[in-house]
């Protein structure tokens, strides 16, 4: 006997299997403020593109974007890239793969920012302003402008206070094998040669720097202020 009920629930089986399957869309972190010669994936961006997990930021050589995430700011200088990573609970997070960024937080909860196997946030709820520059995979260069920032490596911390730059040396190991070799980098960069903030099984160094490029940094930070950010 002809079942129309049946061959309704066959039809509406099939067409459920062949039907794309669709993820949660991902979630948007931010909106862009500022760009110039920036792009976000392969599109060009603009102010008001939104940001969302998962995108890529980069900037031309001399481009430049700042995006407004809650209560942090994150800027790219020129021939800068990071993926805008996964929410570290509610907090925005990008990952620095390339060249310079700075960021800002209202509080220590706003922002996080991973560079290589490092992540880099504000130390305390004060308005802070950092600058990081990726190296290596091996060194990071690390300014704090205004606050106090926390370097983390897996279960060790470091602090970086307002006004001081730092090399983080990301393998202490290799670091010091070079050092015994003759090839370390001894005075130059450093405050007279001195040995490292902290040395013996630490997971990384940090080593003072005198600042150079100092316009650089002044510039970036000054883009950062204004009477709605930190």
């Amino acid at each position: 006997m002809f079942r129309p009920q049946a061959v309704l629930a066959v039809v509406v089986s099939l067409s459920l299997l062949v039907l794309p399957t669709y993820g949660a869309p991902a979630p948007a972190i931010g909106t862009v403020t500022s760009a110039s010669g920036a792009r976000i994936g392969a599109t060009t961006a603009s102010v008001g593109s939104t940001v969302f997990v998962g995108d890529h930021l980069s900037t031309e050589k001399m481009g430049s974007i700042q995006v407004r995430a809650g209560a942090a700011r994150l800027m790219l200088s020129g021939a800068s890239a990071v993926d805008v990573a996964e929410l570290q609970g509610k907090t925005p997070a990008a990952r620095l793969l390339s060249g310079t960024v700075v960021f800002s937080t209202a509080n220590a909860a706003a922002f996080v920012l991973h560079a290589s196997k490092a992540n880099i946030r504000a130390k305390t709820d004060e308005p802070t302003v950092g600058q990081i520059t990726y190296v290596n995979d091996k060194e990071l260069r690390v300014r704090c402008n205004r606050g106090s920032l926390a370097i983390s490596v897996e279960d060790e911390t470091q602090f970086v206070p307002e006004g001081m730059s730092y090399r983080v040396i990301l393998d202490p190991d290799a670091y010091y094998a070079a050092e015994a070799a003759g090839q370390g980098p001894q005075g130059a960069g450093t405050r007279g040669g001195r040995p490292p903030l902290r040395a013996g099984r630490s997971r990384f160094l940090l080593i003072a720097i005198i600042i150079t490029g100092v316009a650089t940094g002044v510039a970036l930070y000054e883009a950062l202020q204004s009477p709605e950010t930190p």
